[in-house]
């Protein structure tokens, strides 16, 4: 087998299009096409990130690499080059619906709103929404948000999460937003934020690759719990049974728990730090069910 990766010069413009899918028939694009392009994150913790310029890596990352190569051998391709799209999570829909992105392999929560818009492959990780503040901070709970600078990454929904929290209800805090999660973190980082609000890993991931990963710490009670999945354009159900294919053969083989342990238990690059974050009881549930149910199915105290 040999993957040739390529980086992906220019994206089609996400206005371009972007109210409809260009095509619902991904396998045969791929096969046309002897191309597949994959929709990656850039600081997105353990789940996928960049490590240096034009390489990727993480947990998503590579599940689906091991979904890329189930596909080819599906397909009967000698080789499938391999794309590489850096998304965000404000253009990461888009892109994926106008027919830019095949699969995107990031962290995106499957709600029941996105799910009009597009569909998720089976949940492999239940993510908690926490806070993250300096270590030196004094806040240790949603209620001392009070009248302090919230920062969130623009496209995501932990502000609202925030909000809707019942612990937070007449609370009042100013929110700003970083254009991905390595600038949101760089606000709290750089004192110009007292908390960032986001998923759990990707605040751990961020705290574990900074200068200083003992000057930041999580605080409080999980604002959300929200099933993360690989994402898919909407009404193509030959792709995504590909793809559950593939991550039921990943948990079935032992993959998926070599995978887990090797991002979230083991010491990761660039750094070597660790998240020391073990499987969760909802995320090892996820995997001995293998569903694709939205955040809405899912509850939290």
């Amino acid at each position: 087998m040999k993957l040739r990766a390529l980086p992906l010069i220019c994206a089609l413009l996400a206005a371009a299009g972007a109210g409809q899918a260009q095509t619902t028939d991904t396998l045969a694009k791929v096969k046309s096409s002897g191309t597949i392009v994959q929709g990656v994150r850039e600081s997105s913790g353990a789940l996928a990130y960049m490590l240096g310029t034009g390489v990727y890596t993480g947990f998503h990352y590579d599940v689906c690499a091991n979904v890329i190569s189930d596909v080819r051998r599906q397909l009967g391709l000698s080789e499938l080059t391999i794309q590489y799209q850096p998304v965000t999570s404000a253009n990461r829909i888009p892109l994926l619906r106008n027919g830019t992105v095949d699969i995107e392999c990031g962290s995106t929560t499957n709600d029941a709103n996105r799910a009009k818009e597009v569909a998720f492959a089976s949940t492999l990780y239940v993510e908690e929404v926490r806070i993250a503040v300096r270590a030196d901070s004094a806040i240790q709970s949603v209620a001392d948000l009070k009248d302090k600078t919230v920062v969130t990454t623009t496209g995501t929904t932990s502000v609202q999460l925030l909000r809707q929290n019942k612990r937070a209800q007449g609370l009042s805090f100013r929110e700003i937003a970083g254009k991905d999660h390595s600038d949101s973190f760089l606000l709290l980082e750089s004192g110009r934020a007292d908390a960032f609000v986001m998923d759990g890993q990707i605040l751990a991931g961020n705290i574990a690759r900074s200068k200083n990963p003992k000057g930041f710490k999580l605080v409080g009670e999980p604002l959300s719990v929200e099933p993360i999945a690989i994402m898919l354009r909407k009404d193509d159900p030959a792709f995504k049974k590909a793809v559950d294919d593939s991550i039921a053969r990943q948990v079935k083989d032992g993959t998926v728990a070599k995978l887990y342990d090797k991002w979230f238990v083991q010491p990761i690059p660039p750094t070597g730090a660790s998240l020391n974050m073990p499987a969760s009881p909802a995320t090892r549930a996820a995997w001995a069910n293998l569903n694709d149910k939205p955040k809405e199915a899912y509850t939290v105290d």
